[in-house]
């Protein structure tokens, strides 16, 4: 089953589930269904997310089409919004294969010293960091951030799990954890500050419940790059080349730290940008992603 929200001027905030090509508005203020994120804290597991988005569904009464809905916000118009609030937004680092290549050969003189990233890959423990806030995150269409400050920012397209009670996971979406390479690469201790910022992080289309996805880890994954009408980069990856499962890395974020339901855990990428492909403002950024669809944003070079 997929899950989205979305904006209706007049009524604002409203949950729906994708129907082929058509949403079902299910909000339901009066059974505490405001949000999809309500709906994640209501059930306990993902066959019980389910089970009640399919009875909501079933007394819908409003239809909308799909295409209505897929535009750039607007206040006067009806369009998508991120698939949930996440209360919280974590982010893992260097579960992919190629993403511990990449950083060894980035790493010392020639790339022959052995580092930190080497460590991570390797460590028992995975990297897990606070990436965002749902005021930090973007949905569909909606505007990414690059900071001022910035002149490598690399977008980094991941699968992402959504948590519910317990550390449950209720499904999955497509992630876009947006980072600040220069500054990561000045200082490991700037780590924070190349992750977090006013739009850091993308989600959506939707959220499709994990019953629907299957194997999270034999997804293909792509992204491109699109720059004044024309494609400037693109790549893919398998999420099976991923070295830490789903499971693992959620088990790891809820050791003694309590998630609340909702919290999206990004996955980390196999999809490593060149550094001649930095974003740019007005750049244009599709991440594709089996079974859950097309997360399309545009970048917005940050002020200040």
């Amino acid at each position: 089953m997929k899950l989205c929200q979305f904006f209706v001027p007049g009524k604002g905030k409203r949950v729906g589930v994708v129907a082929g090509d058509t949403v079902l508005d299910v909000t339901s203020p009066r059974a505490g269904i405001a949000s999809v994120t309500d709906l994640i804290a209501t059930c306990g597991s993902a066959a019980r997310l389910e089970s009640r988005a399919q009875a909501l569904a079933r007394a819908a009464r409003t239809r909308i089409p799909w295409a209505s809905l897929d535009r750039a916000p607007s206040p006067r118009q009806s369009h998508l919004l991120a698939p949930l609030d996440p209360p919280e937004v974590w982010g893992a680092g260097i579960t992919y294969r190629r993403s511990r290549e990449y950083y060894e050969a980035h790493t010392g003189e020639g790339g022959r010293t052995k580092g930190i990233y080497d460590f991570v890959y390797e460590s028992e423990r995975p990297e897990l960091f606070f990436k965002a806030t749902a005021a930090r995150t973007a949905g569909p269409n909606a505007p990414i951030g690059v900071r001022a400050d910035s002149t490598l920012t690399a977008v980094e397209a991941e699968l992402a799990v959504v948590v519910g009670r317990s550390g449950a996971i209720m499904g999955y979406t497509i992630g876009n954890d947006l980072s600040a390479w220069d500054i990561e690469r000045a200082n490991p201790l700037f780590l924070p500050q190349s992750k977090v910022f006013d739009g850091c992080f993308a989600c959506g289309p939707v959220l499709v419940t994990a019953g629907e996805v299957g194997d999270p880890h034999a997804l293909e994954l792509s992204c491109t790059i699109h720059r004044e009408g024309r494609s400037i980069f693109r790549g893919g990856v398998n999420t099976k080349e991923m070295k830490r499962q789903c499971a693992e890395l959620v088990g790891w974020l809820c050791r003694g730290n309590t998630c609340p339901p909702g919290t999206v855990l990004s996955t980390g990428t196999g999809i490593l940008v060149p550094d001649e492909h930095a974003l740019a403002d007005g750049d244009v950024v599709e991440i594709t992603l089996e079974r859950i669809g097309t997360l399309r944003n545009p970048v917005r070079r940050l002020k200040g």
